[in-house]
């Protein structure tokens, strides 16, 4: 049976750093979030770190706002995930599993999250990083753990039982939820919400495909079969026929 779109559960955060997208993405519904981060910024040309940030905290005030930090050295790290929470209630701060050495960022995590500052974990692969981190999380602060399944199956390994075994492991933390990050494609979408994940971030391109889902799949291999032809004609492609080869 196909999915219907009305009838999903999680939670879909558009990903990006372009104001204008941004806004186009606002206008679907189905949004119900923001995520970025410094290598999406950089890819939209953001010259001002701050003062980006507090342009769209205060452009998506509705909408909970992932902002991410950037220092390699945690008491750094620490002091912006504080600044960027003053920017307002929206904010949830991210910090990635570990710094660029490998050190654990749990220490400065426990540390926010007991002053109440709400905190979206990135960078998380494995089930210890999750059963680290959930331990060190206050039961009364909302919270985002951002397990990067897309990456995970880059490797060529089935993300699906991690994200199930994460959910078990959040039930300790009711105000923490699970969010499927770098998704690949549209039927990560499905799968996501199959499994009762949270939260699951999308591109441009994969909230495009959103029209899709419920798609009667006779009508769209006949969508296909004129795109083909439309395209070989639009191009003036030309085959010779037998009977006209001089044999």
């Amino acid at each position: 049976m196909n999915p219907n779109l009305k009838d999903l559960s999680v939670k879909i955060f558009a990903d990006g750093a372009e104001l204008s997208v941004m806004k186009k993405m606002a206008e679907n519904p189905l949004i119900k979030g923001f995520t970025t981060n410094p290598t999406l910024m950089r890819k939209a040309a953001v010259t001002d770190y701050e003062a980006f940030a507090d342009l769209v905290v205060s452009e998506f005030s509705t909408y909970p706002i992932s902002l991410e930090v950037f220092a390699d050295e945690l008491p750094v790290m620490e002091q912006q995930a504080r600044k960027l929470s003053f920017l307002g209630e929206n904010v949830y701060v991210k910090i990635p599993i570990t710094n660029t050495k490998g050190v654990s960022t749990a220490p400065i995590i426990q540390r926010l999250s007991y002053d109440g500052i709400k905190i979206n974990i990135t960078a998380i692969m494995l089930l210890s990083q999750v059963r680290e981190i959930v331990s060190v999380l206050q039961e009364d602060v909302s919270s985002y753990i951002s397990v990067f399944a897309g990456r995970v199956a880059d490797t060529g390994c089935d993300p699906i039982p991690l994200m199930q075994e994460s959910l078990k492991i959040l039930q300790e933390k009711p105000l923490a939820e699970l969010l499927w990050a770098s998704p690949r494609e549209l039927l990560n979408v499905i799968q996501a919400d199959q499994i009762g994940c949270h939260i699951i971030t999308a591109t441009k391109d994969i909230l495009e495909k959103l029209k899709l889902i419920g798609k009667n799949l006779n009508e769209y291999s006949l969508d296909t079969v004129k795109m083909f032809h439309q395209d070989a004609y639009a191009a003036r492609y030309h085959i010779a026929l037998v009977d006209s080869i001089a044999v």
